[in-house]
């Protein structure tokens, strides 16, 4: 009997934890100048391991039910990227967020599971509110964050190091309950009187 290792699925992608064979993956994507051009710079291998290990593989058992995932294509079984549902580093704020392969952009795969991501967050973990973050000038990453149902708030700038060379960023946030009611309404049937 074999397990299946993804946790949740959309209709084109599948969410699986990450191992730490996925290291070459990941340092590949890490490489990438146009990838990495909002997410704080390329990484080096070294950097991209404690990341690896710091960041994702310790935080599964630190924080249950949240974490940073590989994204994979169903029907070819291709990593394409990662999403994430996870802690702002150095804040109690929960984000979701995404990383793709430039293979991967343009085909609405990070909206798709987004938007699963956001819908699990709200209602199987109960989280009563989620935010988004993505540079000012990162235009794709703030549609997707609009498109799933969070709402633009401003700007805001963290101290901690991953995100202080940003500067400002565009910030969004939803609360659980205006979420699930707008999306009841979307969803509810119609009348045929």
């Amino acid at each position: 009997m074999t397990v299946d290792p993804y946790w949740l699925t959309t209709e084109r992608l599948a969410l699986r934890r990450f191992t730490a064979l996925d290291l070459n993956w990941l340092a590949a994507l890490y490489s990438d100048v146009d990838v990495t051009r909002y997410l704080g710079g390329v990484k080096s291998r070294l950097d991209t391991q404690v990341f690896l290990d710091d960041r994702i593989l310790r935080y599964y058992d630190q924080h249950p039910g949240l974490g940073i995932w590989m994204t994979v294509e169903r029907a070819s079984g291709a990593c394409i990227g990662f999403h994430l549902l996870n802690h702002i580093r150095g804040e109690p704020i929960i984000q979701v967020g995404f990383a793709l392969a430039k293979s991967a952009w343009g085909a609405g795969f990070a909206t798709e599971m987004a938007d699963a991501l956001l819908r699990y967050g709200f209602l199987e973990l109960k989280l009563p509110r989620v935010a988004g973050m993505a540079s000012l000038q990162n235009h794709a990453s703030q549609q997707v964050l609009r498109k799933i149902g969070l709402e633009r708030r401003g700007e805001r700038s963290f101290p901690h190091p991953d995100y202080a060379s940003q500067g400002a960023m565009a910030w969004f946030e939803r609360d659980a309950t205006e979420w699930l009611a707008e999306r009841s309404r979307s969803v509810a049937p119609r009348s045929t009187a």
